[in-house]
């Protein structure tokens, strides 16, 4: 039964504000002089990040208008085409290849990257399968493992794309869910275990991964070679100090850091504005996870409950991997900065995702 409706939680929704107006405005610092070079127009991918941003919010607004309970009677069939996009995408004419990788289907000019999709309607359909069977969460068969194995397959579509990082994100999000469910800690365990153990194979079959691997545990080594990018970006860092250089004067972005607008555009934060800007952008996504998960806890529903969990996990699993691989904490993998990041189709499903949970927040009991 569904509680009172009241507003919905305005700490969050401040922070998502706050932290797409850094992206939109950092999109812009971070690739004015390359997109001027390759484009001649210093706005290039300025203009697409805004255009995207303005239609992220208004998904975010009819998601928080629409109710969330609905969501169970569709999200099977949205799933199984949005498994089927990911298939799509290997099939020469529809995916699109970039970089050697098969992430997106074209779609006029803009790529549309199904993988996206299926994190959501994951979340979706793990929280109602979870909620309808909270009874057998604690028997492994029946209560954990055909969501292990319906995650397992689309990691795997993912994986093949080459896409590691995505799919080892989409795993982290469904254990958190399954943790939160109430799921025995023997069970977890042996899951991280052999999701390492499969993390450790995948790295090992391909050369590329193994030497990104390399380069992470000593990237000065070959500085000019596979380190070159991390080495770079902690140039960035390293470079802007306590209050950075100041706004638009990143001298990394003169083509020396790869992928500055994108997945190593928290560098460019650093470079720019410094330890304290820095902080600022980890404190507000540090208060989104505490919002999200106050409105996880709060949720009388059990469906609401774990689609909270599942969509909180999302943005800070996230945020955490892409900060790692930036500051040289973890090796290298292309995860963007949620709401930063420049990236189209990633922006509008985390925008939907954030308008189901202001939604939820709308029907949180007292504390």
């Amino acid at each position: 039964m569904q509680q009172k409706k009241k507003s919905p939680d305005f700490v969050l929704f401040l922070t998502v504000m706050s932290l797409l107006s850094i992206g939109v405005v950092m999109v812009f610092s971070a690739s004015e002089y390359s997109t001027l070079v390759k484009y001649n127009d210093s706005f290039y991918f300025f203009k697409r990040q805004l255009i995207w941003a303005l239609l992220g919010l208004i998904a975010m607004r009819l998601a928080m208008k629409y109710n969330y309970w609905q969501l169970k009677h569709y999200i099977l069939p949205i799933l199984i085409i949005a498994l089927l996009l990911l298939v799509l995408v290997f099939i020469p004419g529809i995916g699109k290849e970039v970089n050697g990788a098969r992430r997106w289907i074209a779609v006029g000019p803009t790529p549309f990257a199904p993988a996206e999709l299926v994190k959501l309607c994951m979340i979706i359909f793990t929280a109602y399968g979870l909620a309808r069977q909270k009874d057998k969460i604690k028997t492994f068969s029946k209560g954990v493992l055909p969501y292990l194995l319906l995650m397992s397959f689309a990691a795997l579509l993912i994986l093949i794309q080459p896409d590691l990082g995505t799919a080892v994100s989409l795993a982290g999000i469904v254990i958190v869910m399954i943790f939160a469910a109430g799921a025995r800690l023997t069970h977890l365990g042996s899951i991280i275990a052999t999701g390492l153990v499969a993390v450790g194979f995948a790295i090992m079959m391909e050369p590329y991964r193994l030497q990104r691997l390399m380069a992470f545990m000593d990237p000065w080594s070959d500085s000019q070679g596979d380190g070159f990018q991390i080495v770079q970006g902690l140039y960035a860092i390293g470079s802007g100090g306590l209050f950075g250089l100041g706004l638009g004067q990143s001298k990394q972005k003169f083509l020396y850091l790869p992928e500055n607008h994108t997945d190593f555009i928290f560098a460019i934060i650093g470079e720019e504005l410094g330890f304290i800007g820095a902080s600022l952008v980890i404190l507000l996504f540090a208060i989104f996870i505490w919002r999200g998960l106050k409105i996880a806890i709060t949720s009388t529903d059990p469906f609401a409950s774990l689609l909270a969990t599942g969509i909180t996990a999302w943005v800070g699993i996230q945020s955490i991997i892409n900060i790692g691989v930036v500051t040289g904490s973890l090796p290298v993998t292309g995860i963007p900065l949620p709401f930063i990041s420049f990236g189209g189709t990633s922006l509008l499903f985390t925008m939907i995702g954030v308008g189901i949970l202001l939604n939820i927040s709308q029907y949180t009991a007292a504390r």
